[in-house]
Parts: structure tokens; C-alpha cells; sequence
């Protein structure tokens, strides 16, 4: 009879290979690989058992907790979780942050984000590649979808280029940015949205004009909201009409679930 393998031994085997990858992404960057292994490792711990693993990638800097997200992009993520459960799927959900949640996180990080934005180059895209591939090695039977609205899109793009044809991963994107739409890549896998179907959507048709005064107008509100005492998050003053992706909105929510059923339904 063929013994069970000793999952404490699987698990110190796990953490090894976990800090291996750290010490070969991120080098001697102790804060930064202690970060690293921490997060694959709860990552790992949440998708054990279960058949999909939904990772969202806020929009914006990439660092907004779901429960603070801008309300339409929170309920593109439950409606997904949603649709799961109807489709009879287990499923784990978790967040990806691109950068820490503060005033000088966000001055450190400028001109990382900048090249995101214009070149649509990202290491951090590179790096959760690598995550991924260690996840689907060690849960072979895992599945894997993504999902990002505006930057968050363009992000979880970047990641799908980095992985190329594993076909275990998936990836929902609703509104990237028109920089990124010349590195975009779409495959079967797939779920590219850039209209709500409503009404054209700005930031991703290249409408300078709608867009810098949406921009314009929200660093203002930005800049009274800290006049008054109330601080707002720079992504809750901005608004644009058309980048919104709401679930309720029957476009986005038909090919969501059309996409899910599609891959996931049988």
C-alpha cells in the first residue's frame, strides 16, 4: 500500500521553494523578500482545497482595499465571486497591491508607474508571473482568474504576457487605459470589456480632452476635500463618465457571466 506523503514535509518543501524564488526575485532586499514569502504563502494556504483562486487588481496606484474600492469596481468583483457560486465552483479570493498606501509610497513609486503607464513594462507583473507559476506547481488542479478595472486591467494584461499559453490562468479586464492598448494582448483566455455599454468610454478611446478634465477636476476636489479637514483618496474624487463598470450595467454583466460559463460552467 502506497503511503501518504508527510504534509508537514510537503510543507517545509513549499516554504523552501518559496524562499528560493524570493531570494532569486528580489535578492538582498530582506523587507521586500520577507513580504514576498508571506504573501505567496497565505496566498497558497487561502487556495488549498479549492478549485479557483480570484485575484483582484485594484485600479488606480493598486493599493485600495476591496471593501474601500470605488463601489462599481467592488461589485465587478462580487459579481464574479457570485456567478462562481451559482456555477457550483469553490473559490478563495485575495487582493494584489502594486504599491504601498501612503503619500510617499506614492512619491517613490511615480516613476514606476509612469513607465506602467506609458510603456506598459511592469516588474511587479514579472514578479506575480513567477508567484502564479509556483501556485499552478504545486495545486496543479488550481485555476486561476484575474480581474482589474482601468490600471488594475492593464496590470493583470501585463501578468497574462509574462505567463504566455498557461492555460490555467484567466484574466477579466474592464477599461484599460488607452496607453496600454497597443501592448494588449488578447487570447481565449481573455475577457477584454472597453465599453459599459452606456455610453464610449474615455480613458480607453483615447479622448484626451474628456479625460484631462476629469483629471484636472479631480485633483481639485482632491486638494478641498484636505482644505476641509476630510482627506479623500485621490481615485474616489475622480469622475469619469463611461469608465465606469458597473455589474448591474447588462453589457458588462452578459459578457462577464457569458465568459464565466464558457470556461467554467460544465
Amino acid at each position: 500500500m502506497k503511503e501518504r506523503p508527510d504534509m508537514t514535509s510537503m510543507k517545509s518543501e513549499l516554504q523552501v521553494e518559496i524562499e528560493r524564488l524570493a531570494e532569486r526575485l528580489l535578492g538582498r532586499e530582506d523587507g521586500k523578500r520577507a513580504d514576498f514569502i508571506g504573501r505567496v504563502t497565505e496566498t497558497y494556504n487561502r487556495a488549498m482545497g479549492k478549485e479557483f483562486l480570484v485575484i483582484h487588481n485594484p485600479g488606480g496606484w493598486g493599493n485600495t482595499l476591496l471593501e474601500l474600492c470605488l463601489d462599481w469596481e467592488r461589485s465587478i468583483v462580487t459579481g464574479v465571486t457570485g456567478t462562481m457560486d451559482e456555477l457550483g465552483r469553490t473559490w478563495a479570493l485575495t487582493q494584489h497591491f502594486r504599491s504601498g498606501n501612503s503619500f510617499w509610497h506614492h512619491m517613490r513609486d511615480v516613476g514606476k508607474e509612469a513607465r506602467f503607464f506609458l510603456k506598459s513594462k511592469s516588474r511587479q507583473a514579472e514578479i506575480m508571473a513567477e508567484e502564479l507559476r509556483l501556485l499552478i506547481r504545486r495545486l496543479p488542479e488550481l485555476r486561476v482568474v484575474l480581474v482589474g478595472a482601468s490600471q488594475g486591467a492593464a496590470f493583470g494584461n501585463a501578468v497574462m504576457r509574462e505567463l504566455g499559453d498557461n492555460n490555467q490562468v484567466y484574466s477579466i479586464e474592464l477599461g484599460i487605459f488607452f496607453p496600454h492598448m497597443s501592448h494588449r494582448v488578447i487570447t481565449e483566455r481573455t475577457l477584454a470589456i472597453d465599453t459599459n455599454g452606456m455610453m464610449p468610454d474615455p480613458m480607453a478611446h483615447r479622448n484626451l480632452k474628456a479625460g484631462t478634465k476629469a483629471y484636472m477636476l479631480a485633483f481639485l476636489r482632491w486638494f478641498r476635500y484636505r482644505l476641509q479637514g476630510k482627506p479623500a483618496k485621490f481615485t474616489h474624487c475622480i469622475n469619469v463618465p463611461g469608465h465606469e463598470y458597473r455589474w448591474e450595467y447588462p453589457e458588462v454583466q452578459g459578457k462577464v457571466r457569458e465568459f464565466l460559463k464558457a470556461n467554467f460552467g460544465n
